[in-house]
């Protein structure tokens, strides 16, 4: 893997967690559930095209990461740095891998 597709795998999985951190809240709180359908709709549609559609994040072989485990583990470390005790944060770590992991599972029914 070159220095390039590093630096834009590293990027390409970082998006996707920020967006969710610094924008579902205000969403939420200005319109309700629709706030949610809007981040859905745009952030989590536009993170896929660059990600997946324009392949920002370089994969090798057969390896897939699915972005449940982007978020989870973004948000992980994020609860962490902004001062929850790594105990405390399990749970979340914890629900990145089974969220993952059935996303991964369910795209690989129908995926070929």
């Amino acid at each position: 893997m070159t220095v390039n597709l590093m630096i834009a795998t590293f990027v390409g999985a970082f998006i996707f967690p920020f967006l969710l951190r610094v924008c579902v809240d205000p969403l939420i709180k200005n319109f309700g559930p629709v706030g949610g359908w809007l981040f859905a709709g745009f952030v989590v549609g536009t993170c896929w095209t660059l990600n997946h559609g324009l392949s920002m994040i370089f994969q090798s072989g057969h390896a897939w990461v699915d972005m449940a485990w982007a978020a989870g583990f973004g948000l992980w470390a994020a609860s962490i740095y902004s001062g929850d005790s790594l105990p405390k944060s399990i749970p979340t770590f914890i629900n990145a891998i089974i969220g993952g992991t059935l996303g991964g599972f369910i795209l690989s029914c129908f995926l070929k």
